[in-house]
């Protein structure tokens, strides 16, 4: 798909809209975002806002070989990555969303987590996981549980407006993510 630019129009009539899934059976790692903003449902693709640190991360850890923009975010399959959302709604910003749809979220990721079953989920959003799991102690990184069979993580929120994080920060984050699943794969293959 084509790259375009949303107006202001189309981008505050996207308030409540949804973006699809990106998702199959048996993914390296499911990547769960809170709920999509305004611009990226306008376009109906994940982490569309420009300044939006996702992709830039992605590649910058060594999860992708190359910098994908997110007209291209089908192609995530083709390295066993998919995309999901805690909250389907698109907000302006994550903090508009209550606790109870935050919960609510995460009873359905783990019902696609059971039917998918992806190696890893990363959940982008530490405050968003801190609620919706009821782990008020959460930190960033590997998680001791797991998340119906999946490894999980939990990374920062790599949207531009989350400043407790630089792009430097998060790519490091994801590049401990790919060494996590490169050393699991050697692991394995060692057996």
């Amino acid at each position: 798909m084509k790259p375009w630019k949303p107006s202001k129009e189309q981008v505050l009539a996207a308030k409540d809209k949804t973006v699809s899934d990106i998702i199959a059976s048996n993914l390296r790692v499911l990547f769960v975002g809170v709920n999509p903003g305004l611009y990226t449902a306008a376009i109906g693709h994940h982490f569309g806002r420009p300044g939006n640190r996702f992709w830039p991360a992605l590649h910058q850890g060594g999860l992708t070989d190359r910098l994908l923009s997110p007209f291209e975010s089908q192609d995530l399959l083709k390295y066993g990555y998919g995309i999901t959302n805690l909250v389907d709604r698109a907000t302006v910003a994550a903090d508009e969303l209550t606790r109870d749809e935050l919960i609510a979220g995460a009873k359905r990721l783990e019902d696609k987590l059971r039917e998918h079953r992806p190696k890893y989920v990363a959940v982008l959003g530490v405050q968003a996981y801190r609620i919706a799991f009821k782990r008020p102690k959460a930190l960033v990184g590997r998680q001791t549980e797991r998340l119906s069979g999946a490894i999980l993580w939990v990374l920062p929120n790599p949207s531009g407006l989350n400043a407790h994080y630089r792009p430097g920060d998060l790519a490091w984050l994801f590049k401990e993510l790919r060494a996590a699943i490169d050393e699991a794969n050697l692991t394995r293959d060692l057996e």
